[in-house]
């Protein structure tokens, strides 16, 4: 039987790694302990301590913050600029999947916190080769996006001579408590690596076989140490110094900053992944059939540790949501020049048979014992319809309900609508 903490719902499984005390209580649960017990404005002064030397007139930015149409963009780039008073050169890696909103969501921060902003558009004709190639051997058709996330704020910080990139929260310290917030920990290359990248380096990508070739991954290549040590740069995490909740700073976002949540197939949460039909989708998808959890009990139990939601309604939400099929694999398909049923051919190879059992050709069932169904009906049973939130979830756009889905693989911004023309006995256009 696999062990499943007491608090909240991950279970043994999870891949960053997870430990349990005496009381069945999860390392993740036990970190977020600190939210409540640390003194948050002694951490911000710390902060504050920190960053001032950055405060920099002999070159035009102070600092890299790494955004993208979602996620915490818009709550770093208030801190940032906002709080902190630093001038920021915001960067972003274009991913390829982009939804509606996240470019909007882009732009629109772009134009909030008015900001010079560098996207990196890699060659998308090597995208979709190196993300057909690590699909089919990883299992892993995101990697460009998080090799491409992690990497190019680095690669800009080391080009531009910029010491400091700041992001938002650690996931290893959020998820599974890996370290304390009083570590306060800072970017390595060493956790890009083994976590962020699943243990697959951008040189590991051209083995004898494949068709990726080195021209082709010098886009992820992580810049060389003695250039970084020459520049002394650093990559903070704001989470150790402000009490992280992502869920309240969307809806601050949202009410702020205009930010744009999107509805999601697989999840209840239409904040965190409103900007990709990928992540959310397919790279979900292949997270559950290899270690047996999906992003909607990430969520659920990030949920339970602020309170918001109990243990049994949370057991709901993702008996409902974790084996739903993502509502775009179509797009997906098309983009990777597949038919759709061979792009499911593909993922079910890697379904993990410690967890997934093939009863019949091309069905399988989840085996006992590894945080199922049946052990979740346990604690909250399995709805037959979508269970109601307790908190309302405002800033859902207008292409929430998906009346017309389009995959946006380079977006300019938002596109405003002119004025109406004023009548002719009124002056007409000036």
């Amino acid at each position: 039987m696999v062990i499943t903490c007491k608090r909240c719902l991950y279970t043994e499984n999870h891949a960053l790694g997870i430990i349990f005390d005496d009381e069945g209580i999860c390392s993740g649960c036990r970190i977020h302990e600190e939210k409540d017990s640390l003194d948050w404005d002694h951490r911000w002064t710390k902060l504050e301590r920190l960053v001032e030397p950055y405060h920099r007139k002999d070159a035009q930015y102070d600092c890299i913050v790494p955004v993208t149409g979602a996620k915490d963009g818009h709550f770093i780039l208030d801190i940032v600029v906002n709080r902190l008073g630093l001038t920021p050169l915001v960067v972003s890696y274009n991913k390829f999947f982009n939804t509606p909103e996240g470019i909007a969501n882009l732009a629109n921060l772009r134009i909030k916190f008015n900001v010079d902003f560098q996207l990196k558009n890699v060659n998308p004709n090597v995208v979709k080769r190196i993300s057909k190639h690590t699909l089919y051997r990883y299992g892993n058709m995101y990697w460009p996006a998080l090799a491409g996330e992690t990497v190019f704020p680095v690669q800009v910080a080391v080009m531009m001579k910029i010491p400091l990139i700041i992001w938002g929260a650690h996931q290893g310290l959020e998820q599974v408590g890996m370290f304390s917030h009083e570590h306060e920990v800072e970017m390595s290359r060493r956790y890009r690596k083994d976590h962020d990248l699943f243990g697959t380096e951008a040189r590991d990508l051209t083995q004898a076989w494949s068709d990726v070739t080195d021209e082709d991954t010098l886009n992820y290549r992580y810049p060389a140490f003695s250039d970084i040590e020459a520049l002394q740069l650093r990559g903070i995490y704001l989470g150790n110094y402000v009490r992280w909740d992502p869920l309240a700073q969307h809806l601050d976002m949202v009410v702020r900053h205009d930010y744009q949540g999107r509805r999601q197939a697989r999840t209840f949460d239409i904040y965190d992944h409103a900007d990709c039909y990928a992540y959310p989708g397919l790279h979900d998808v292949l997270k559950y059939f290899k270690h047996g959890y999906s992003k909607v009990r990430d969520q659920a139990s990030r949920e339970i540790r602020f309170g918001r939601l109990d243990r049994k309604q949370a057991a709901a939400l993702v008996s409902y949501y974790e084996s739903r099929e993502p509502a775009d694999m179509d797009l997906l398909a098309k983009w990777f020049g597949v038919p759709e049923p061979t792009l499911k051919m593909v993922v079910n190879r890697h379904r993990n048979d410690r967890i997934w059992e093939e009863v019949s050709p091309n069905r399988w069932v989840r085996r006992t014992g590894t945080g199922a169904a049946e052990e979740l009906e346990d604690i909250g049973g399995i709805p037959d319809s979508e269970p109601e939130l307790p908190w309302n979830q405002p800033g859902c756009s207008t292409h929430c309900k998906d009346a017309e889905r389009k995959m946006i693989t380079v977006g300019r911004g938002v596109k405003y609508p002119l004025p109406p023309p004023v009548p002719e006995d009124e002056g007409g256009y000036l």
